[in-house]
């Protein structure tokens, strides 16, 4: 069931810019409040951006059409369980990894008719990243059996194999010619048509025994960010590899948490989660703007609706936060 907040008009919201003073008017304007249990990945689709797609503690996967506010179908995996999801090229077809401990294989899902369409079998422990290339169904997926391995989605074996020390953490960059994988505070640059020959560069960041979490590429390609188990959120610069900025929450205490965080649309804010359940929203140059305090005691979900002023966060519930533009000088005693 959704339950809406104080929302306003959308069109209103579109005219506006992203700005420190509008992510201090944030609020959450709905909620789906009929999970039950965590959810555990959340992702919109790259050009349908009106789909978005979550997995839940529940084993649950549920595709929503956030234009229009309501869940358009939910399938239940209870075989083996649901941990992370991400949409292919098509929005009917989902990549999601197992969570029952047995059997790590990934599965292509059609969403029309429940029907699986491929098992993907390399990994021998859980996959804690997937990441697709933006235009093509090649995909990436890391996993705590410290292999990164490579897919074609025509064929049910990796088409490549990295070994890593330590939890991985990867993406492709927006234009999909590179990729990142970050283990053991440093993070290495692939091309993605000749990653057998290795990394063209390695950028260090962190300490030596901070363990990666999550890594992204803004939307222009211009910066990436890590986030650690120990709470750091680092940015980079992604062409020469130094720090722009680096933001520190409580550190992750649960086994499995992840610190999530996203890049706003124009690359210029970052929302994370920390350790403590609460929500964080940054500056990339200048810091702190807010920070929503919360009951849970695990770091949420979160994602950015693409080409908008809206972020979801997925705990026990999935969120949907909006500004409010009773709060905005600038909107203030407007109808």
């Amino acid at each position: 069931m959704a339950e809406r907040g104080g929302g306003e008009d959308s069109k209103e919201r579109v005219s506006m810019e992203l700005s420190d003073e509008v992510f201090k008017a944030m609020e959450v304007g709905l909620a789906f409040r009929d999970y039950n249990g965590r959810i555990s990945s959340m992702d919109f689709h790259s050009r349908a951006t009106n789909y978005l797609v979550t997995a839940s503690d529940d084993e649950s996967i549920r595709l929503y059409d956030i234009q229009n506010s309501v869940c358009l179908k939910t399938i239940n995996s209870k075989k083996y369980g649901v941990d992370l999801v991400c949409f292919t090229d098509n929005p009917t077809v989902v990549l999601y990894s197992s969570k029952n401990g047995w059997d790590e294989s990934l599965r292509l899902l059609s969403l029309n008719d429940n029907k699986y369409l491929r098992y993907f079998k390399g990994h021998h422990d859980r996959v804690v990243c997937l990441s697709l290339c933006p235009g093509r169904d090649t995909f990436i997926s890391g996993s705590l059996d410290r292999t990164v391995l490579l897919w074609d989605p025509r064929a049910d074996k990796a088409q490549g194999l990295l070994r890593v020390q330590g939890r991985p953490a990867v993406s492709f960059d927006e234009q999909g010619m590179i990729f990142g994988v970050a283990f053991g505070a440093a993070i290495r640059l692939f091309d993605s048509r000749f990653y057998e020959k290795g990394p063209f560069e390695v950028f260090y960041v962190g300490e030596e025994e901070s363990e990666a979490n999550v890594l992204k590429f803004s939307n222009d390609g211009t910066q990436m960010l890590l986030t650690t188990t120990e709470g750091h959120v680092y940015i980079l610069d992604s062409f020469h590899g130094t720090p722009v900025n680096t933001f520190k929450v409580k550190p992750v205490l649960s086994d499995g948490g992840t610190l999530e965080a996203s890049f706003s649309p124009d690359g210029a804010y970052v929302v994370s989660g920390s350790g403590d359940g609460s929500v964080y929203a940054w500056n990339v140059k200048n810091g702190k703007v807010a920070c929503w305090g919360s009951t849970d005691s695990e770091p949420p979900m979160i994602k950015w609706a693409p080409g908008s002023l809206m972020f979801l966060t997925g705990s026990s519930e999935l969120s949907f936060w909006v500004p409010d533009l009773s709060k905005l000088s600038s909107f203030a005693g407007t109808k």
